[in-house]
């Protein structure tokens, strides 16, 4: 391809609306235009990136047994009210209706319809274990879309489902696919952790793991351990209770004045006391249901744990302040867990029957008890993990301290179970003829977020610095002067020598001057720049550099396409 025919509008300046570096360069570099908020259109440079991407997802699971499909991205109502998620699913689901008023979403998953195919299908266990995957647009209406291709609405997903006959065909579904992304993210390029996480909106019994791209502009924290294995979203990573050393009071609780004292540091301020000898006490509302939850004061609620636990909400929120007075008599800042009503659900979290003194709300404006004993005084339904993993905690395998990071979800695998099997009757007859249910997984890879978080881990000053395997070429030829007749012919001859030898090259024939095609070739970020100029051409050499490193050498013209092609070769290697 010659730059001079390709569509690749580059940018000097920053775009205005592109809050991460992915964004900012995957405009300037001429890889996609915005079409609406959260809606892109890519131009031809990355849609090669895309393809890339998409090729190596494919054979790692053609490798696995997957089998393609495609499926539709308008779905029916009815298989999604089957499933119990039209309603539970919320505001995300785009929804609407065609000219004979049926209902209909667009696809941000495809589990009904995957289920609904192999119900109608699938007779026998005969045909079991199935792979089945597609490559697709999916639509999630975002409340937010931001960070360009990151949270856009619509986006491109790999998801494959397997359907198994128990669980421990289940087990072994879910091992090749772990594996193969594992092989997916490794050949593009990624430094990447597979994390401990939650299921959400897919729901499912089982386990499931996020592959996380380490980037500081990650939206999701990631605490891992440095010596052993263990890592874990940190809305999912289970946390050992820490015991404070201290002496239980003598006597019975105290009510104390606390004017004015809302929050949590105004009142460790006010009474002098450290915030881990203080109980947070909330006043949650999940659908129609109130409870109470407890924490310590140094603490935050993991609400994701808390759904969790309790079965899972459609909604869950802080109940309102006229709730609160309504249902203890005070404002929110003045909640506490001694004399709630009776039929109120008071949930703890680990650590604080284990205090031995502490500071609470006394469900009195402008007042709190000290000196109480949790164990003693207070009225607990349930205990519960349920706050926030801290870096620095000890890890629950091995005891090292964790550390925390930012990180990308660009996959995450599923064991779904019978969720959907069940909901919708996908069955099998086994081999004594007894219809049992299908064992679900459900394994996603967002293709599209992949390029993203390529560009977040690999660029610098000047631009993109592609992996080899997704660049959108692999080498750019680049002729220091248009008008010095020798140096154009050595330019065409090396880049039909280039393509015959297999190579994605490009040639920059634009009449501009060099430093512009320099600053386009490092902004686009080819892998291996081959510059010809007078000055070298004269000795018979070139200048070969590669992206990545910055090395520059100085290479015989004859000799120039053979190590473009070994670079190439070796960086291909998996």
């Amino acid at each position: 391809m010659r730059v001079s025919q390709l569509l690749n509008p580059t940018l000097r300046e920053v775009p205005a609306e592109a809050e991460v570096i992915s964004h900012q360069l995957m405009v300037r570099a001429g890889l996609i235009r915005k079409s609406a908020s959260g809606f892109y259109t890519y131009l031809p440079l990355g849609l090669r990136v895309l393809r890339k991407i998409e090729a190596i997802v494919r054979e790692e699971m053609d490798a696995k047994g997957g089998q393609e499909v495609l499926m539709p991205i308008m779905q029916p109502a009815e298989l999604w009210k089957e499933s119990g998620r039209w309603e539970v699913y919320g505001d995300e689901l785009f929804r609407l209706k065609d000219r004979h008023n049926r209902e209909f979403c667009l696809g941000p998953t495809h589990e009904e319809i995957i289920t609904d195919l192999v119900r109608n299908e699938v007779r026998s266990y005969k045909q079991l274990p199935l792979l089945l995957y597609q490559i697709q647009n999916k639509y999630r209406d975002e409340r937010r879309p931001r960070f360009g291709l990151m949270r856009g609405r619509e986006f491109v997903m790999k998801d494959l489902y397997s359907f198994d006959r128990d669980e421990a065909g289940l087990g072994e579904s879910y091992k090749k696919m772990y594996d193969a992304y594992c092989r997916i993210f490794s050949r593009c390029g990624l430094a990447y952790r597979a994390v401990e996480a939650d299921a959400g909106a897919i729901g499912g019994t089982g386990g499931t793991h996020e592959f996380m791209v380490l980037a500081d502009s990650g939206e999701n924290a990631v605490v891992y351990c440095p010596e052993c294995n263990y890592a874990a979203n940190v809305e999912k990573a289970e946390c050992r209770p820490q015991v404070i050393e201290d002496v239980s009071p003598e006597g019975q609780h105290k009510l104390v004045s606390t004017p004015n004292v809302k929050t949590i540091e105004e009142l460790s301020e006010f009474l002098v006391e450290p915030k881990t000898a203080l109980v947070k006490s909330l006043l949650y509302q999940g659908d129609e249901k109130l409870f109470l939850v407890l924490l310590r004061g140094d603490r935050e609620l993991n609400e994701i744990k808390l759904n969790n636990a309790l079965g899972g909400f459609v909604s869950l929120q802080l109940a309102s302040p006229e709730a609160v007075s309504t249902i203890l008599g005070c404002a929110p800042g003045s909640v506490g867990p001694i004399e709630v009503p009776a039929g109120l659900l008071v949930i703890a979290d680990e650590e604080v029957p284990l205090m031995k003194k502490a500071v609470c709300g006394a469900n009195k404006a402008d007042y709190h008890f000290v000196d109480t004993v949790p164990s003693r005084d207070f009225r607990i339904d349930k205990i519960l993990d349920l706050r926030m993993m801290e870096p620095g905690e000890a890890c629950l395998k091995c005891g090292v301290p964790l550390k925390e990071a930012r990180g990308i979800e660009v996959g995450q695998v599923f064991k779904l179970g019978t969720k959907y099997s069940k909901a919708l009757g996908a069955t099998f007859l086994d081999l004594n003829g007894e219809e049992k249910f299908c064992v679900m997984g459900c394994y996603g890879v967002g293709v599209s977020r992949s390029i993203a978080a390529t560009i977040e881990q690999n660029h610098d000053d000047n631009g993109i610095i592609w992996p080899m395997p997704i660049a959108p070429y692999q080498c750019i030829v680049v002729p220091v002067s248009t008008k010095d007749a020798l140096v154009v012919e050595t330019a065409d001859k090396l880049y039909l020598e280039l393509k015959r030898l297999g190579v994605e090259v490009v040639l920059d024939d634009r009449d501009e001057r060099a430093g512009v095609k320099f600053k386009d070739a490092d902004l686009v970020g080819y892998p291996i720049r081959v510059t010809i100029g007078s000055k070298t051409l004269a000795n018979g050499q070139v200048e070969l550099r590669e992206r990545k490193t910055g090395e520059t050498k100085l290479v015989l013209v004859e000799e120039v396409a053979g190590q473009v092609k070994t670079i190439i070769e070796k960086a291909l290697k998996y």
